[in-house]
C-alpha cells in the first residue's frame, strides 16, 4: 500500500515542481552568460571598427558563433525541460484536483444517504411508539415512560395519577355513522388531550376508544379531580362531522402513585378498575378504592 505524503515526505509532484524551478534559476544564469557573450562580442567588434578594421578573423567568428550558438541551445534546451516538467506538474495539479472532486462529491452523496438513512431511523421509531390512527403515543411508549416516572416520584416523595379514560356510548357512533366518523372523533378526542396535557405529562391510546393520561407530580388528590372534571369538559365540547356534531363523554378512573400500586401495571389495572365503577354515571370520574378487607367477629367466650 502506498503511504500517504505528510510533513517529512514532499509528493512526487511537489519534488518535480522544486526541480523544475530549479532549472529554471539555472537557465537563467545561463542566458545571462548568453547575454554577457554577446555584449563582449559587441564591445570587440566595435573596438576593432574604431582601429579601422572591418572584420574580425573568420576562425575567431566561427568559434565565437558557434560557442554561443552551443550556449543558446543549451538554454533552449533547458527551457524545454523546464516547460515539460511544469506541464507534468499542472497535469498532476489537476489529477489531484479532479480526484479531490470526486471525493468530495462522495462525501456529500455519502452524508446524503446518512441523513436520509437516520430520518428513515426517526420515521421508524416513531411509527413503532405511536399510534397510527390518533398519532399519540401507544401503550408501549406510555409503560416506559410510566416505569421513568415510578424510579423519579419514588427518589423525589412525589405523586402520581394514572387516569383510564372510556369513552361513553363510542359504539353507537360507529354503528349508526360508520367507521370514518368513529376514527375522526378519536383523533379529535386524541388532539384534545394532547392539548391539556403538561410537557412533563403522557397521553395515550390504549386501543380501542380507550386512553391513559399520567400526571407527573399533582399538587393534591383534589388536584387531580380538577384536572380530571377539566379533562371531561374539553372531550364533552361538540365535535363536528360534516353536517352533523357529535357529544361524547370520558367516564375516568383514577389511581394515584404509591398508595394505588407501586408498580405501572398495577397503577393502571386499578385506574381501569375505578372507570368500571365510574361507567354507570356517564361522563363522571372515580378514585381507587382498595377493599376493605373483612374481619371476622371473634366468639364470645362461654
Amino acid at each position: 500500500m502506498t503511504p500517504l505524503p505528510n510533513a517529512t515526505t514532499p509528493s512526487p509532484t511537489l519534488n518535480a515542481l522544486e526541480a523544475a524551478l530549479d532549472k529554471s534559476q539555472e537557465v537563467k544564469v545561463k542566458v545571462e552568460d548568453c547575454a554577457d557573450d554577446l555584449t563582449v562580442a559587441g564591445e570587440l567588434a566595435a573596438a576593432r571598427i574604431a582601429r579601422g578594421a572591418t572584420m574580425l578573423p573568420a576562425d575567431q567568428v566561427l568559434q565565437n558563433n558557434k560557442a554561443i550558438g552551443i550556449k543558446v541551445q543549451d538554454c533552449a534546451d533547458d527551457l524545454q525541460v523546464v516547460s515539460d516538467t511544469l506541464a507534468d506538474g499542472v497535469a498532476e495539479v489537476k489529477d489531484v484536483e479532479q480526484a479531490l472532486s470526486l471525493s468530495r462529491e462522495a462525501l456529500a452523496e455519502s452524508e446524503s444517504a446518512l441523513a436520509v438513512s437516520r430520518n428513515a431511523e426517526r420515521v421508524a421509531n416513531t411509527l413503532a411508539m405511536h399510534d397510527q390512527k390518533t398519532g399519540l403515543p401507544n401503550r408501549t411508549l406510555f409503560d416506559d415512560r410510566l416505569a421513568q416516572a415510578i424510579a423519579g416520584a419514588d427518589r423525589h416523595g412525589w405523586m402520581l395519577a394514572v387516569m383510564f379514560l372510556d369513552l361513553d356510548r363510542f359504539k353507537l357512533i360507529n354503528d349508526s355513522h360508520g367507521h370514518a366518523a368513529g376514527d375522526s372523533v378519536l383523533t379529535v378526542v386524541a388532539q384534545r388531550l394532547l392539548s391539556h396535557a403538561r410537557d412533563e405529562d403522557t397521553v395515550c391510546r390504549n386501543g380501542g376508544d380507550e386512553f391513559l393520561y399520567l400526571l407527573i407530580n399533582p399538587a393534591s388528590r383534589d388536584d387531580v379531580a380538577r384536572i380530571a372534571g377539566q379533562v371531561q369538559a374539553a372531550i364533552a365540547a361538540p365535535i363536528d362531522y360534516g353536517a352533523k356534531q357529535f357529544v361524547i363523554t370520558p367516564s375516568i378512573g383514577i389511581a394515584l402513585f404509591p398508595q394505588d400500586g407501586r408498580s405501572g401495571d398495577l397503577l393502571i389495572a386499578n385506574a381501569d378498575e375505578a372507570m368500571y365503577r365510574a361507567k354507570p354515571s356517564p361522563g363522571t370520574s372515580a378514585f381507587f378504592e382498595a377493599p376493605v378487607a373483612s374481619v371476622e367477629p371473634s366468639k364470645a367466650s362461654d
